[in-house]
């Protein structure tokens, strides 16, 4: 599948994990703020107690096209830091250029030691895991939410990957906010057919009933019980409506509709526990 062509002038930003993840942006505005945005996506998909902001600009690259206003040409400069610099091809692809545009640019010794940097690993822990995590988070005036479904377990991922994209649901019409950002985690046990399923069904509602901007993060509680414990989960499946606020859930099976899509909803009354 060719990817949509991008924006003639624009900037774009990524953000690595020392494990390989990726969040980035691309963004016509410019504006000045996008690395610490994208430490707040990372904060949330991942789960983390704090925005990572020690990876920045370690694991960081840029990109910025624009026009030059005496010849009319377009100028491209592209810069990488020696820790992202084996996601070149990667950067190439989503940015939609070539691997020899990318320059390298020296790295600040104090901010970038190995040393340094691994002091953080034992307090961030999924930075240093890869969870085939590309998500590119789009900017809604000064709203932030990210666009792609994410899982944070392999076998999930996989699971998303086969689905179709869309699955006809006899569920009753609801009104959802435009432009509204919602983040969402389902905590299974363990990868099965039932998992499967329930994955299934919700990726469905979620393409078929929500805008566009959204984030899946699927945990699986026998692989991390920490995330189970910080989030009180007692029983399984899960499913945690963590943004908007305030925070509800659905404990059970999801074969209600009328609770997931309440859950999703923000009419008064809507079922779910607060937390």
């Amino acid at each position: 599948m060719t990817p949509a062509p991008l924006p003639q002038l624009f900037k774009g930003i990524a953000l690595f994990t020392p494990g390989g993840d990726l969040v980035y942006c691309i963004d016509q505005t410019k504006q000045n703020r996008w690395h610490l945005q994208l430490c707040l996506t990372l904060k949330e998909v991942l789960g983390l107690l704090e925005p990572p902001h020690f990876l920045v600009p370690c694991y960081t690259a840029t990109i910025d096209r624009w026009q030059h206003s005496r010849t009319g040409k377009l100028e491209v400069a592209a810069e990488l830091y020696p820790l992202v610099r084996r996601h070149r091809t990667l950067l190439s692809a989503i940015f939609q250029t070539s691997d020899q545009t990318w320059k390298e640019v020296s790295t600040p010794e104090e901010a970038c030691d190995p040393i340094v940097l691994n002091t953080y690993r034992h307090q961030f822990p999924a930075l240093w895991k890869n969870h085939d995590l590309v998500l590119r988070v789009e900017s809604q005036g000064t709203s932030l939410a990210p666009k792609w479904n994410v899982s944070i377990d392999r076998p999930a991922v996989s699971s998303l990957a086969r689905l179709e994209p869309s699955v006809p649901l006899s569920v009753p019409s609801v009104s959802f906010p435009a432009n509204e950002g919602y983040v969402l985690r389902l905590f299974v046990s363990g990868h099965s057919a039932a998992t499967e399923r329930t994955l299934k069904q919700l990726h469905a509602l979620l393409e078929q009933y929500l805008p566009s901007l959204y984030t899946l993060k699927v945990i699986d509680v026998l692989k991390h019980p920490e995330q189970a414990e910080a989030d009180q989960i007692s029983a399984t499946p899960t499913l945690m409506r963590v943004w908007p606020q305030p925070v509800r859930r659905i404990v059970g099976e999801l074969n209600d509709m009328n609770q997931v899509l309440q859950l999703l909803g923000t009419q008064p009354g809507g079922l779910g526990t607060e937390v």
